[in-house]
């Protein structure tokens, strides 16, 4: 049994991310549950999303109404207090090189777009989303390094999760040398997922009640909010997006 929490696991934040597994955790094994001491951090996180020892986890919508729905319990997601969307939702950021003389996401039409990672919602959903085509850049493995090839010049434009954005700056520098060009339209927050349903009720209380634990400087870090139990079927009303390779051969 593991617990994994990696969608906004940032350096600048890790202390204060363990600290609020350590909340659950111990509520968890108050309930009877044999949680385990510490999150795991592995390098393939769709194969812990679809492992029958993941007790808790935190996955992209996109992943998780493609196919990860069928083979998890939905926990809720947490709400992360993101201004003008409602509660539990998420959005991304448009980001283009500072010294770019484009100033709306309308005239980056057939710019080159780099993106986090081709399940991502956030990256390259909403890039699929946009009002304009882009031409396909690096797939870099993360808002941050997708942040970094716009900055050296390597893609013209990204769409960065809100809560990444808000992280990278307040921890790096990386967002000096950036504009942002406006907001996509908003789905719901990450999936907090588990493969043992029978602990579903144990969780919820679990995750609530580590979060009014949490002392309020831990939790300001993080910027959680709150937790809410979401279904299925609200990730549903978003569409998946086509495959990197379908994308770019439709603009050809």
């Amino acid at each position: 049994m593991f617990a994994q929490f990696p969608m906004y696991d940032h350096p600048g934040v890790r202390a204060e991310t363990d600290g609020f597994w350590t909340a659950i955790r111990d509520r968890l094994r108050a309930a009877g549950i044999d949680a385990p001491e510490a999150l795991t951090r592995g390098e393939d996180l769709h194969a812990e999303w679809n492992s029958p020892e993941l007790l808790f986890g935190q996955a992209c919508g996109l992943p998780f109404r493609a196919g990860l729905h069928a083979k998890v319990a939905l926990i809720g997601t947490l709400d992360y207090g993101l201004p003008e969307i409602p509660p539990g939702h998420y959005n991304s950021v448009f980001v283009a090189r500072r010294e770019d003389p484009r100033t709306r996401l309308e005239a980056f039409d057939g710019a080159v777009l780099a993106f986090n990672d081709r399940h991502s919602q956030s990256g390259w959903g909403t890039a699929c989303a946009a009002p304009v085509r882009f031409r396909l850049g690096p797939e870099t493995g993360s808002h941050r390094d997708a942040a970094i090839a716009i900055a050296e010049g390597r893609a013209d434009i990204a769409a960065l999760d809100t809560i990444s954005w808000r992280l990278i700056k307040a921890h790096t520098d990386l967002a000096t040398p950036l504009k942002t060009l406006g907001l996509s339209g908003h789905s719901p927050g990450q999936a907090l997922i588990t493969a043992f349903p029978q602990h579903l009720t144990a969780l919820r209380a679990a995750i609530r009640e580590g979060i009014a634990a949490l002392p309020a400087p831990e939790r300001e870090a993080l910027g959680i909010r709150g937790f809410l139990r979401t279904s299925p079927a609200e990730y549903f009303t978003v569409s998946n997006p086509p495959s990197p390779e379908a994308y770019a051969s439709a603009a050809a």
